[in-house]
């Protein structure tokens, strides 16, 4: 198996336990769970590597798309929301960070969405975290 097929294995698992663990905060309330979206995915995967290529941390592009827009130009008609982070080593880490703050809080508890698509990037050792919600 190639090195780069291996990696790309690895973050897809990691994308998935992040899912994973915000399914799991989503049914001890009572919603539904969220499908994994691989358009959703692949604009969060771009996001976050965006902004480590470029070290910035925030939703619009430095010079390009906001949320809605990237979700949308990867074919995904209905775009909701979208949480990033920088820092976390692990999905429990990041999802009990973003269950700590209220903004981040309601998009994963949004029972309207129905939709998710995580994206890692790990760059010098530091991971960044993109997440985005659809209907």
């Amino acid at each position: 198996m190639a090195l780069g097929a291996n990696r790309d294995s690895v973050r897809s698992r990691t994308e998935d336990k992040v899912v994973s663990l915000v399914n799991v905060e989503r049914t001890r309330r009572g919603l539904g769970r969220l499908d994994v979206d691989e358009r959703l995915r692949r604009a969060a995967r771009r996001h976050s590597v965006d902004m480590a290529r470029r070290n910035f941390f925030q939703h619009q592009g430095l010079r390009g798309p906001d949320p809605f827009e990237r979700m949308l130009a990867e074919g995904f008609a209905e775009p909701g929301g979208e949480n990033i982070a920088v820092g976390q080593e692990s999905p429990a880490s990041v999802v009990r960070a973003w269950m700590q703050s209220i903004p981040h809080r309601a998009n994963i508890l949004n029972g309207e969405f129905q939709k998710i698509g995580v994206g890692l990037h790990v760059d010098r050792g530091l991971p960044w975290w993109t997440q985005n919600f659809g209907y």
